[in-house]
């Protein structure tokens, strides 16, 4: 059985290196991990023809290499780009990435790859900067919803997401349901466990909306129910000043140089009894413009 507190560090994919740079990121154990939410999500599954790309806007590209990847290196700056030229059914593309080494023999001629980036458009040339890609079929990093987390320098999106799919497979069937089967039948709620899961990945974003709907929920009420708990405990606890039945509002109500309306009458009667409790009393007298609330 799966003990959701325990360290994070028996994660697959977890050394003692991420460890730290997860703890920096406030997660310690492995609910802390599978709670860990994304700040977003990209939709990479619509495919853009090179032609209809945005200048500025990224986009999902299905393309063939048509070249292999020449290496530009730039003394003063330090660094070295690499640039791929790819084409599709209705143009070309030029794909550059800096100091990525590793990626001179990741590109086979004549092979498909989807590329997701942001596109520049400079007389009449498509560029896709620093994409993220798979091989033709793949589905890692592009042709789906994909979610992007809040993250400290030395640990990547890929790296943290793999750490918390692989967390979310050890933990399926271990995580205990939070709230009562009638409240998921009546506000038509996933089970937990489905929330967790499709807020990290989410097929669609019905799917995502879905799984936020659940987790608001149970999270709105539980702090509707400690602030519930908090006065039922402030209300036993605390007494109040009890005020004696012989002292009658009637008697300042009836010198006001004004009626009060039926409305008014009857909350000033409800204060008047509570007043001779000896529970605090928490009111919030309110009306609208012209009530005279200012003159009771």
């Amino acid at each position: 059985m799966i003990d959701l507190s325990e360290n994070v560090q028996f994660i697959k994919g977890v050394g003692p290196n991420r460890v730290k740079l997860l703890n920096k990121l406030g997660i310690y154990t492995i609910r802390d991990l599978i709670t860990y939410y994304p700040r977003e999500h990209e939709d990479r599954s619509k495919v853009t023809k090179i032609a209809d790309t945005v200048d500025g806007e990224e986009a999902l590209i299905q393309a063939i290499c048509v070249s292999k990847v020449s290496e530009i290196r730039t003394y003063r700056k330090n660094m070295t780009i690499y640039k791929l030229i790819v084409r599709d059914d209705t143009s070309s593309a030029i794909v550059t990435w800096y100091n990525q080494s590793y990626l001179k023999s990741k590109f086979t001629l004549g092979k498909t790859y989807s590329f997701f980036g942001k596109v520049s458009r400079k007389k009449g040339n498509v560029e896709i900067l620093s994409p993220t890609f798979d091989e033709e079929g793949g589905s890692k990093n592009t042709g789906k919803i994909i979610p992007i987390y809040p993250l400290t320098y030395s640990l990547s999106q890929n790296v943290i997401r793999q750490m918390i799919e692989n967390a979310l497979k050890i933990t399926k069937g271990y995580l205990k349901e939070t709230l009562p089967q009638y409240l998921l039948d009546d506000y038509k709620l996933l089970s937990l466990e489905e929330a967790i899961n499709k807020i990290h990945f989410p097929t669609s974003f019905e799917e995502f909306n879905l799984a936020r709907r659940r987790l608001v929920f149970e999270e709105l009420l539980s702090m509707q129910l400690a602030l519930i708990t908090l006065k039922n405990q402030y209300t036993e606890e605390q007494k109040g000043i009890k005020f004696s039945k012989d002292v009658k509002m009637s008697d300042i109500i009836n010198t006001l140089p004004f009626n009060l309306t039926k409305a008014q009458l009857r909350v000033l009667e409800e204060i008047d009894l509570d007043m001779e409790k000896e529970k605090p009393m928490n009111r919030l007298l309110q009306g609208d413009v012209g009530s005279r609330k200012n003159n009771c």
